[in-house]
């Protein structure tokens, strides 16, 4: 029977499967942060264990540190006592670190691929549910719980039955000014937050094979957020010209390693599961106008009329209304980065959109880089003036406002447009309001004060005017 990637990578990652219960499966690397890895390295110090190959571990800070320029004085004690605690851990287990000021410091989901760690064909677990980012090269990647990262740790292998398959096939050409957070956006405005539940998603179709990996890690991302295990794309030409030269990559063996990778193409005639078309042709930008991502319409509708509790209850909480328009809202905050669009690309299209021009006076606008590389790069192309000029503030390496772990918080009854993936009650920050967008959305919208579409900003060759 023909086989997709899914099928492949699977099957090539089973040490054994036994009827009637759940397969050991192996696990090429496992990512860490701050937050989730605590009680994973205490179960291996309670039971006398080691950690099973500790070059397939990588740890570094993201969720819980300051962006402030002054990021190395963290103010709250329980995020400075997790930021501490791992350094001591990987210290003690010898597992590999970068620290701020490393130079590779960032979010996890950011730095694997950018490092090169990410490969078509791996197996990638970390104790964060937007793990499936990495899925964008043909991995099978997935959150999981921290008691399984210390199964990890201890064994390179977890239990696990095999997800059920499904492909979305996104056909057609983006229009100027819309793009891969807009095509995942639509998705799960269509399916759910639960339509894809115990699936891994393939995404194919010509509007995913013309995207960089950038924009497929974007897509990836947000797998979660409709139910999905995990998302992945056939890795190709794009793939392998973003890893080749990376730190991490293959260096002598790299023609073998993209002959393996070629073979990771689903099979002409296979079988989902389940399979879902969307044609990308007309889509407008999309921003969310509830409390989760299925609550999202393109940015020239009206609210719908649901008349359910789950879409009355939102509504109570953002303060907006049935048939009201969402464009043209009035918006106080904004929001670039996260492990979603916290990317050089990202970058790039926001100082694009903000150059030569200002935010709105009663905009505050952060622009978060997702690693001290996508920092670094974006000073070389002086993106970093661009933003600043504008009257945004670009900030340190981290998750930032993507969740109300840090400093940076959305003040309450505040509203902000945010190139995310949650817009979960309180998400930013206690009593705030969020409007997920993609990062020219946001942009678009810093500077007019208020939710507006970034299509008038791009010629007809997508170029920024």
């Amino acid at each position: 029977m023909n086989k997709n990637i899914i099928d492949k990578v699977w099957e090539s990652h089973i040490v054994k499967k036994t009827q009637g219960h759940p397969a050991i499966l192996a696990i090429d690397f496992c990512l860490l942060h701050e937050v989730t890895s605590a009680q994973a390295f205490d179960t291996l110090r309670n039971k006398g264990l080691s950690v099973y190959d500790t070059q397939s571990l990588l740890a570094t800070v993201d969720h819980s540190i300051p962006t402030r320029k002054n990021r190395h004085e963290i103010f709250d004690e329980s995020a400075k006592a997790q930021v501490q605690k791992l350094r001591d851990n990987t210290k003690e287990f010898n597992v590999p670190f970068y620290d701020m000021d490393s130079s590779h410091q960032g979010i996890v989901h950011v730095v694997g691929p950018e490092l090169g760690i990410t490969q078509p064909g791996m197996t990638i677990v970390c104790g964060d549910s937007h793990t499936a980012t990495h899925g964008a090269f043909g991995a099978i990647a997935f959150g999981i719980g921290t008691s399984t990262v210390g199964h990890v740790f201890a064994s390179g292998c977890l239990l696990m039955d095999k997800p059920k398959t499904m492909q979305v096939d996104f056909n057609g050409k983006f229009q100027p000014g819309v793009s891969a957070k807009d095509a995942i956006m639509k998705l799960i405005a269509e399916i759910g937050i639960g339509g894809a539940n115990g699936h891994i998603i393939e995404y194919t179709g010509d509007a995913v094979e013309s995207m960089s990996m950038e924009s497929r890690m974007t897509l990836c991302n947000m797998s979660i957020e409709c139910g999905a295990v995990a998302g992945l794309c056939a890795p190709d030409k794009t793939t392998y010209g973003y890893i080749k030269g990376r730190k991490y990559a293959p260096k002598k063996q790299w023609d073998k390693a993209v002959t393996y990778w070629e073979s990771l193409k689903s099979e002409e005639g296979c079988s989902y599961d389940k399979t879902i078309n969307i044609n990308i042709n007309n889509l407008e930008p999309m921003v969310s106008w509830g409390t989760n991502p299925q609550q999202a319409i393109e940015i020239d509708q009206a609210i719908p009329n649901n008349q359910d509790d789950m879409s009355n209850n939102a509504l109570d909480y953002v303060k907006l209304s049935i048939n009201q328009p969402i464009k043209n809202t009035h918006l106080d905050w904004a929001f670039v980065g996260s492990c979603t669009n916290g990317r050089i690309e990202d970058m790039r299209i926001t100082a694009a959109i903000l150059k030569n021009r200002q935010v709105a006076e009663h905009i505050t606008f952060y622009v978060v880089p997702g690693s001290e590389q996508v920092m670094a790069q974006a000073e070389s192309e002086g993106l970093i003036d661009i933003i600043n000029a504008s009257g945004a503030e670009f900030r340190m390496p981290g998750c930032s406002m993507c969740l109300g772990m840090n400093d940076d918080k959305v003040p309450e009854g505040s509203r902000c447009i945010s190139s995310t993936n949650r817009n979960f009650v309180g998400r930013q920050g206690t009593g705030s309001i969020t409007h997920l967008a993609s990062p020219a959305t946001v942009a678009a919208s810093a500077i007019a004060g208020k939710i507006v579409s970034p299509i008038n900003y791009f010629n007809k060759t997508g170029e920024v005017l």
